[in-house]
């Protein structure tokens, strides 16, 4: 299962440009040839990066690219703008012009001198790129969530199948309020668990426009839908407002619900199972392009008798127990407890420690690809922790409760909320 990273030789690496765009001959730096006590190229990391949009950017790829060992040296996405801007962001940081820049990530997964791929385009995508990557012989750091739980089981197994080191990519597990809050609710600091009471926003704030639009020059709008349903442009479908619709993702209770969701899951030691029973209720915008819920009331059973308890007003989440309680009460606030006695507590050598890099999620990624090891939030926690977000979803649209068997992912009889646990690709796309 651990494969051996294969190091791959810089210098040489052709420069591919695949939108048409010319390519420059550069000045290799001696930086880069791993002098002044850099580190070579042969020892790095090299990374492609699949959707350059606001977070693939400003977050994905500035953490990658801040790595002394880790190497970005193609990018992806449709939208020529971003396309363009993530390819200069990469030249100037390493002060060359050999960034390869792609419209088509199949360019990028057939590289075989790119180590890993970050994916970091809309929900709908996430998993068959990945799979593809996988297939490839790369390891993958993906963002979250899945589309359907099928899609998150048919990643795990994939992700077992070809040995590779998968990270969900969320900076939760390396916030630290969050991993303080998990490792005192584990080590009993509030008793016996009884409640997790979590709050997400409430999104979308308006229905959408469904008016068809023509495409822009920059978008390769066929590409953006991929496997999604044939739709007209507009431009409430893509970009951050993917979130709102169904077809490409499942709505603010994934958005958000994936982050502090996995909190709760990592507090109750349940993120490779979870709950056996779902109550809900909410409302959808009764017109416009947008369908995901946007309010909602929430309520899971586990089968240890915890509740997990989630409303839409919020980024907060609080853990109660037989002796005391713990809660941040907004998103990444300082934690508040009662009695305040368990903020001073010490976590003790023979006592659960959670595992974390503080550093955040690119890093352990990179730590993980070299050791092999399990990153802190892999594909299965990351297919779990989605789950419950698409149990919500799948409850909301059918107007019922559920009951839900986490060992077997199925509702026990039950067929048609089963039907919705996978949907169909438009051809040519599957996996």
């Amino acid at each position: 299962m651990n494969k051996p990273i294969t190091r791959r030789k810089f210098l040489k690496r052709t420069s591919y440009i695949a939108t048409g765009l010319a390519a420059f001959p550069s000045i290799i730096p001696g930086s880069v040839l791993g002098k002044q006590g850099k580190i070579s190229p042969a020892n790095k990391i090299t990374i492609g990066m699949i959707g350059v949009g606001s977070h693939g950017t400003n977050v994905n790829l500035k953490s990658f690219l801040s790595q002394e060992d880790a190497q970005v040296i193609a990018v992806c996405d449709v939208d020529n703008q971003r396309l363009l801007r993530a390819g200069l962001m990469v030249n100037q940081k390493y002060d060359n012009r050999d960034c390869a820049m792609y419209r088509d990530f199949r360019d990028i997964i057939q590289r075989n001198d790119i180590d890993a791929v970050m994916i970091s385009t809309p929900d709908h995508w996430h998993v068959p790129m990945a799979i593809m990557a996988l297939q490839a012989g790369k390891d993958v750091i993906c963002e979250k969530p899945t589309l359907t739980i099928q899609e998150g089981r048919t990643l795990v197994d994939a992700v077992d199948r070809y040995g590779a080191v998968f990270q969900t990519s969320t900076e939760d597990r390396s916030v630290y309020v969050y991993h303080r809050m998990a490792e005192l609710v584990r080590n009993g600091r509030i008793g016996r668990l009884k409640t997790i009471r979590v709050k997400l926003p409430r999104e979308p704030k308006f229905p959408g426009d469904p008016t068809p639009m023509p495409v822009p020059d920059e978008l390769d709008w066929e590409m953006w839908l991929g496997p999604a349903p044939e739709a007209p442009y507009t431009k409430d479908r893509v970009h951050f407002n993917f979130r709102w619709h169904f077809d490409y993702s499942a709505g603010i209770i994934a958005d958000w619900g994936t982050h502090l969701f996995d909190t709760a899951q990592w507090a109750n030691d349940s993120e490779r199972s979870g709950p056996v029973e779902i109550v809900t209720n909410g409302t959808f915008w009764k017109e416009g392009l947008f369908n995901t819920p946007n309010e909602y009331h929430l309520e899971y059973r586990y089968e240890n008798g915890v509740k997990l308890i989630v409303d839409s007003g919020g980024t907060s989440i609080r853990c109660e127990g037989t002796e005391g309680w713990i809660e941040s009460p907004r998103w990444r606030a300082p934690l508040r407890a009662n009695p305040p006695g368990i903020l001073r507590s010490i976590i003790e050598p023979g006592e659960v420690h959670l595992f974390t890099c503080s550093e955040g999620e690119h890093r352990n990624f990179l730590d993980c690809v070299k050791s092999r090891r399990e990153p802190y939030f892999p594909a299965e926690i990351g297919h779990r922790v989605a789950t419950i977000c698409h149990l919500a979803n799948i409850s909301l649209l059918l107007g019922r409760d559920l009951k839900w068997d986490p060992v077997n992912e199925i509702f026990p009889e039950d067929e048609t909320a089963n039907r919705m646990c996978s949907r169909a690709m438009r051809s040519p796309w599957n996996i």
